[in-house]
């Protein structure tokens, strides 16, 4: 197989439509890319795609094959380092609680909230990984 560049999309299953577009696009101001009510939502962030899906109707799809999950799901937002700080106290002035701060072995600390439906996100700087 050639080399993978990266993942392009990452899927949350989310209950609430609704409570997913005034969170992802109004709170944290990602366009919108389609919405198809009670089924999905689809978001751009950045050079990559947050897929949405309701389980309730994902699960029995047949094309693109059926699909759901269920409980907290995780990922993690990137941003340059010296938008950290600034996206940090932004979550913060929308009501949105930061449940959680790690420093990671280089020193970079990253940050955990909830979306509506308590799947876990987190905001990590430009080379936390490096």
């Amino acid at each position: 197989m050639k080399e993978i560049i990266k993942i392009k999309e990452t899927c949350l299953y989310i209950h609430d439509l609704e409570k997913a577009k005034e969170f992802y696009h109004a709170k944290l101001g990602l366009e919108i890319i389609h919405y198809a009510e009670g089924k999905h939502i689809f978001f751009k962030a950045g050079q990559s795609v947050l897929l949405c899906f309701n389980p309730d109707d994902s699960k029995h799809k047949t094309s693109p094959p059926p699909h759901f999950a269920e409980g907290n799901q995780h990922y993690a937002f990137e941003v340059a380092k010296e938008d950290y700080e600034a996206c940090k106290a932004e979550i913060k002035s929308k009501g949105v609680e930061i449940i959680d701060k790690l420093v990671w072995g280089n020193g970079q600390e990253s940050f955990y909230f909830n979306d509506p439906e308590n799947n876990v996100l987190e905001i990590v700087p430009v080379g936390v990984w490096d």
